[in-house]
């Protein structure tokens, strides 16, 4: 059984010069787009990306968390901080927004009427 799952990595503290091999690995682990990458904040040397896809075979977020660092840790040749954030996306909570005739009366019809009272 496989479920869905968006992954984002926030890496940091890692050799400048194995970004690309860092991109490379955790792509190979879960589909993160190569040109998706951004940096943290305002935090120097740091990488984040996100990607949407599915854990099979019984693994679990903590543990495609633990393959997802050593793949980086490997390309890197060293450690650095990894922070993953999963989110299951088969029950999300959700709100559900129905707009109709009222609504366009309310926003459309009553902005209308506030732009003709406006001075020009």
């Amino acid at each position: 059984m496989s479920r869905a799952y968006s992954m984002t990595v926030q890496i940091s503290g890692h050799k400048p010069n194995r970004v690309d091999a860092i991109k490379q690995a955790a792509a190979e682990a879960w589909p993160f787009e190569s040109d998706d990458w951004w940096p943290a904040g305002d935090e120097e040397n740091s990488l984040c990306a996100s990607g949407d896809g599915r854990l099979c075979g019984g693994e679990t977020e903590e543990v495609f968390s633990e393959r997802l660092a050593v793949a980086i840790w490997k390309a890197n040749r060293a450690c650095c901080n990894v922070i993953v954030d999963a989110t299951y996306l088969e029950e999300l909570p959700y709100s559900t927004h129905c707009l109709g005739e009222d609504d366009y009366a309310r926003m459309i019809a009553g902005s209308k009427s506030q732009e003709r009272s406006q001075p020009r």
